[in-house]
């Protein structure tokens, strides 16, 4: 379930991860708390209530991808991210937009099973290892058969005396095998044997749980299912075909069963599995998961810039751009995308678009598409004082990255404050200079400064490594004077 977080609370949150651009995390925490809104709403006026697609406009580097991610993290809704150059008009060669809901409800389905299967866990466990335990007994009862028996080649037994009355031979009714079967017994030495085998049950479940016979052998029956040789071709609407049959002939030929010689550690791995494929219920997963894509699917769509393009009169409509936007309206319009596990609709699927519209503007898109993204946001472009933010400030700054990395190694690795603005400086002179890539540029900066550190932590184990400005213009200096290297290097 989503969680009833409020707008502000939103924003909070992202701002934990993401440095500035507040009007673009005002605008996605409102569209995720719509969406909870509209969950309380009558369920005659439910269905009428669509979500506001969004579109980020900005540079490379300033947080779009981030924003739609962690907005996904939030809410713990299905989220993916799809690149809208991947995808070309129907009747070329290339993926058919349905793939996108197909993998979403794929990537939905993994992690809702996943979540059934920590669910389940511990009672597939305890179940395997009854097995287990079982399997045991029968070995342990026939090794103390064989070594009461004796020599593995015993002498035959004596001819009983004619007219003998306790021997008494099979007769047709009663076949060699029940001859050959253990004696029967009853009274007290059955109840001997029941407090017995008990004991014993007790004793291997106890040692089976402290892990002391995970060198021991058994055999178990597994199931193999059977995997049919069919290739899938990629494609427009080729990865369906060849996952249906797939199915068909998975379902047309049932699972095998045979015995099979493993340790017991293995065994408990095996059978795990086997009792938790039992315990959960595949269907309702496929219907669980439907349901969540269908009501908090999250669908990032980058790089749309690069499908917008004018008109010409020369050559007509981009195939490749044009023709890609007229295929994804109905989809984000709403309708019915067909998958292995049923129909999924998208109507209610929020789809946040983005791309820096460098070349191209928003008003290149198509009217149709414009339309279908009512709230346009655009972000700003990242200053020095916003990258010496990113640098400290965030859950997963780069400064605490390499702190942690490091530290692995026994290195202790502290920044100091003229070193961090001096990062930032350098990231952002190299911006200016060469292309602007935003805060990406900083992993470039970063990874170069530390990398004879990273090089020698295993020699320098509970040293001390202070990054100041001396550290960084050392290291960055002749790369930042040299038009050539910065332009190959950082």
């Amino acid at each position: 379930m989503e969680p009833n977080l409020r707008p502000a609370e939103v924003v909070a949150e992202l701002d934990r991860y993401i440095i500035g651009q507040g009007a673009a995390k005002r605008s996605v925490a409102v569209a995720l708390r719509n969406r909870q809104r509209r969950m309380e709403v009558a369920a005659e006026e439910r269905d009428d209530i669509l979500p506001t697609n969004i579109l980020l406009i900005g540079p490379t580097g300033v947080g779009k991808t981030e924003i739609a991610r962690r907005l996904a993290q939030i809410a713990h809704a299905p989220f993916i991210k799809v690149e809208a150059t991947k995808f070309t008009e129907v009747g070329y060669v290339g993926r058919d937009v349905e793939s996108i809901i197909r993998d979403l409800l794929e990537q939905t389905i993994t992690e809702v099973q996943a979540q059934r299967v920590g669910e389940v866990e511990e009672e597939a466990r305890q179940r395997a290892e009854a097995r287990i335990v079982e399997r045991l007994l029968v070995i342990d009862e026939r090794a103390s058969r064989e070594a009461a028996a004796g020599d593995p080649a015993p002498t035959a037994p004596p001819a009983p005396a004619p007219g003998d009355p306790a021997v008494v031979a099979p007769t047709a009714a009663a076949p060699a095998a029940a001859a050959a079967a253990p004696p029967t017994v009853s009274g007290p030495e059955a109840a001997r044997l029941a407090r017995r085998q008990r004991t014993r049950r007790r004793t291997l479940a106890r040692k089976l749980a402290a892990r002391q016979l995970e060198d021991r052998f058994v055999e178990i029956e597994v199931e193999e299912s059977y995997s049919p040789p069919v290739e899938v071709f990629s494609g427009t609407g080729y990865e369906e075909i060849g996952w249906s049959l797939a199915d068909f002939f998975s379902q047309m030929a049932p699972a095998r069963k045979r015995w099979k010689r493993m340790s017991v550690a293995d065994a408990r791995h095996v059978l795990t599995q086997e009792e938790t494929d039992r315990l959960v219920d595949i269907d309702r997963i496929y219907d669980e998961a439907i349901h969540q894509v269908e009501e908090r699917g999250i669908v990032f769509m980058d790089e749309v810039d690069k499908i917008a393009g004018p008109y010409s009169e020369g050559h007509g409509p981009d195939v490749s751009g044009q023709g890609v936007q007229r295929d994804l309206l109905p989809i984000i319009e709403g309708s019915a995308v067909s998958t292995r596990y049923g129909t999924v609709h998208t109507e209610h699927v929020l789809f946040v678009a983005a791309g820096a519209f460098t070349m191209a503007r928003p008003s290149d898109l198509i009217p149709e598409f414009q339309g279908r993204f009512p709230i346009r946001v655009e972000l700003q472009r990242l200053e020095e004082a916003d990258l010496r933010r990113i640098l400290t400030e965030p859950r997963n700054a780069l400064t605490r990255q390499y702190r942690a990395l490091l530290a692995t190694e026994g290195v202790e690795l502290t920044f100091t404050d003229d070193g961090i603005a001096e990062l930032a400086h350098q990231a952002q002179l190299v911006n200016e200079q060469d292309e602007n890539i935003g805060a990406r540029r900083l992993f470039t900066i970063v990874e170069k400064v530390l990398e004879d550190v990273s090089f020698r932590a295993g020699e320098e184990e509970g040293q001390t490594v202070t990054v100041d400005r001396a550290f960084v213009l050392e290291r960055l200096g002749d790369l930042v004077r040299n038009d050539d290297l910065r332009r190959y290097v950082l």
